[in-house]
Parts: C-alpha cells; structure tokens; sequence
C-alpha cells in the first residue's frame, strides 16, 4: 500500500463509487483507507455537480423539456415527489452513481445543501457497506482456497 494506490481508489472514487472500491481491495488497502478515500472521491465529485450544475439546470430543462411544466409531467419527476431528496440521497450513491445521482437531484429542482448533505450520507452508508461486503467477501474466498 503506498500513496499511489489511495490516489487511484479516490480519483475512481470521483468517477463511480462501485470503481473504486474494488481496486482499493484488489491494491489490498486498509478497508477503513478504502471507506475515507472512497467515500470523499464521490463526495467530491457529487460536490461538484451540485455547484457547477445549478447553472445548467435552466438550459437543460428549456432544452429538454420546453419549460417547467413540461418536467413535472415526467415519470422521474413523479418518483421525485414520492421519494424525494432522501430518497435520492440514501439510493443514488449504489443505483446510478453520485454523480449522476446529483445531476438528477439539480434538475429535478433540489436545494443544494440537502442535496449535498443527503448524497454525503448516502455516499457514506454505502462505502461502508460496500466495503464490508467485499473484504467479507475475499475473506470468504480465502479461506474456501485453503
């Protein structure tokens, strides 16, 4: 394990949450490592869209969809106002990703600071989660081996 290796877990991180984890146990790094540099790649990367992506909201929903109106006639707006921002914080991060996860967030008209906050925690719970499974997972391989 060297700084290189957690360099790659969190820059696959900032690209896909499921890419970065499974390198970092491959690079046979600190599962607690994995989970903090794991964890603050998505973060980052969620922070980013949220705060560049609010200024593309206006073009993308004009683009797409004609107007307002228009969006909220659609089926994700629909789940949106089931579920909400929770629900797109808890279940983003291991669906579809964080970043996409706050673009969806930011064009479905989402206050930034829950969007970030909610997606944070979500990013949290599964690099954990993730994390645990995996290292339980080659450890129950090991020892089938032997």
């Amino acid at each position: 394990m060297n700084l290189e290796s957690i360099l790659i877990v969190f820059a696959a991180s900032v690209v896909e949450l499921w890419l970065g984890i499974p390198l970092g146990l491959v690079m046979e790094i600190n599962p607690v490592l994995i989970i903090i540099f794991s964890a603050a790649g998505a973060i980052l990367s969620a922070l980013a869209i949220t705060i560049l992506g609010e200024n593309l909201r206006a073009r993308l929903v004009k683009w797409k969809y004609g107007d307002e109106t228009a969006l909220k006639e659609t089926r994700m707006y629909n789940l949106w106002n089931k579920y909400g921002i929770i629900g797109l914080g808890l279940l983003s991060p291991l669906i579809f990703g964080a970043p996409l996860g706050a673009a969806v967030g930011i064009a479905l008209g989402a206050e930034k600071k829950g969007l970030i906050l909610w997606m944070s925690i979500g990013i949290v719970i599964w690099s954990i989660a993730l994390t645990v499974a995996g290292s339980m997972g080659l450890l129950a391989l090991e020892t089938m081996v032997k």
